[in-house]
């Protein structure tokens, strides 16, 4: 790669360049496994995660995080999963919606597509409020829209030449002439309510205090780093982010700050095989050669005593799919039983999930006793059935019950249970109201 940097020592010790492609695949399977276990939590009012989904999450990435102490993909995966339809807040919980359940077995680089063009349009969040350094965004009337905002990155991305890097500051220069200007405040008045540490002396409003890098830049890097990036678009050089930029640091209150943004330390992108398919540039999606995986994605041994092994390890999307459908008995053995397979029944897993997955991973046939086991748990699938709610409806006697009974229209809408009542499904009850008033008994609710 040819691109110059001028980094000192330390800067060019810590430099990486990671390609993000392959990764962000394998990380929306372990999202997916983790989101179904229902152990993700949400805030309600802001839909943001909590510290300990932040905490769960980083510990099934691909390579882990970008950083050590500072969450960018660990913070960005449960709002594009909300986003993009595959999970949904439930009591604070994160849980797979039919979408996310379907995503499980489709390939990943289609759902990552729909996730790109599903985050461009979203009102969950507005990247610039990740930028915490620039104070006063709360203010009424100050911040521009954010989906204009986005749309305009997502542009700038869909004239990029596939493997080719570039700089950021480059690619905002580009920006700049295309005419791609991602404005951040609605006004003149509204720039000077943003500011560094002091609402007086550190406002942005000041000549020479608000220059493009500063504020359309950062916004641009907050989305290209925390969101195209983690989606596996764009390869990524960068470096940490105390020092990498000093933009900042002739406005007041900037020269105590070690860095403006998580995002600063971003130097290049390129944009990848995936990013062309993603923004429509490529029809279809030829993957570049997949590199040595950062965490262990093994075979597994299914042996006819129900024990899978997987001795040389598994990716954490893997082993969370086993977890949901199987019991740890040992660092990597897991232990298919009736109990264990009712239960993710039970919790909401498709068996047929379970089974592509062995076939799929078991280095031999799976044994006889194995499939038998899959057999009769799919048999119990279905012999108990939740049909919905119903209404019970209580008679004074058994004399009313068995005159609405007598009633063809009513036999229709509703089963008799036991001498005086019936049970009436919801969308029926209207019409058991319509034929019982017929009878000459109009329909008492309880208050």
């Amino acid at each position: 790669m040819s691109i110059d940097h001028q980094l000192d020592d330390r800067q060019e010790k810590e430099r990486r360049i990671r390609a993000t492609e392959h990764e962000a695949q394998a990380n929306l399977a372990a999202l997916l496994q983790l989101c179904a276990t229902g152990k993700l939590r949400c805030s309600e009012k802001t839909r943001r995660p909590s510290a300990a989904t932040v905490a769960a999450i980083t510990e099934v990435l691909d390579g882990g995080d970008f950083y050590e102490h500072e969450a960018i993909a660990a913070f960005a995966w449960p709002l594009l999963l909300q986003a993009g339809g595959l999970a949904t807040l439930t009591a604070g919980r994160l849980t797979l919606t039919p979408r996310g359940r379907t995503a499980l077995a489709k390939p990943a680089h289609e759902t990552i597509a729909a996730l790109w063009q599903r985050w461009l349009k979203n009102t969950l969040l507005d990247e610039f409020n990740r930028i915490e350094e620039i104070k006063g965004q709360r203010a009424a009337n100050v911040l521009t829209a954010a989906r204009p905002r986005r749309e305009l990155v997502g542009q700038a991305l869909t004239t990029r030449i596939t493997g080719q890097w570039i700089t950021v500051d480059d690619l905002f220069a580009q920006m700049r002439r295309a005419g791609q200007d991602p404005v951040i405040t609605r006004s003149e008045r509204a720039l000077w309510k943003l500011y560094l540490e002091d609402p007086q002396y550190g406002s942005l409003g000041y000549d020479g205090h608000h220059d493009w890098p500063l504020l359309q830049g950062r916004y641009t890097l907050a989305v290209l780093f925390e969101y195209a990036a983690v989606l596996g678009l764009i390869d990524i050089d960068y470096i940490p982010p105390a020092g990498a930029r000093t933009d900042y640091q002739h406005n007041w209150g900037g020269d105590y700050l070690d860095q403006l943004s998580r995002y600063d330390g971003l130097l290049a992108i390129r944009l990848n095989p995936l990013g062309a398919y993603t923004t429509g540039q490529s029809a279809t999606y030829t993957p570049s050669p997949k590199p040595r995986p950062a965490t262990p994605s093994g075979q597994i041994t299914v042996l006819p005593n129900h024990d899978i092994a997987a001795l040389d390890g598994l990716a954490p999307a893997d082993a969370l799919l086993l977890d949901a459908f199987a019991d740890k008995t040992g660092d990597r053995v897991w232990s298919l039983t009736h109990r264990s397979l009712l239960r993710a029944i039970d919790a909401g897993r498709d068996l047929a999930e379970l089974r592509r997955y062995l076939e799929a991973a078991s280095r031999h046939p799976l044994p006889q006793t194995v499939t038998t086991l899959l057999d009769d748990a799919a048999r119990r699938l279905g012999q108990v059935r939740d049909t919905g709610p119903v209404h019970l409806i209580e008679c004074a006697d058994p004399a009313v019950a068995a005159l609405l009974a007598g009633d063809r229209r009513l036999r229709t809408v509703a089963t008799r249970l036991g001498e005086r009542h019936f049970a009436v499904p919801a969308d029926r009850l209207a019409a058991f109201r319509k034929a019982a008033l017929a009878q000459g008994y109009p329909l008492d609710q309880v208050r």
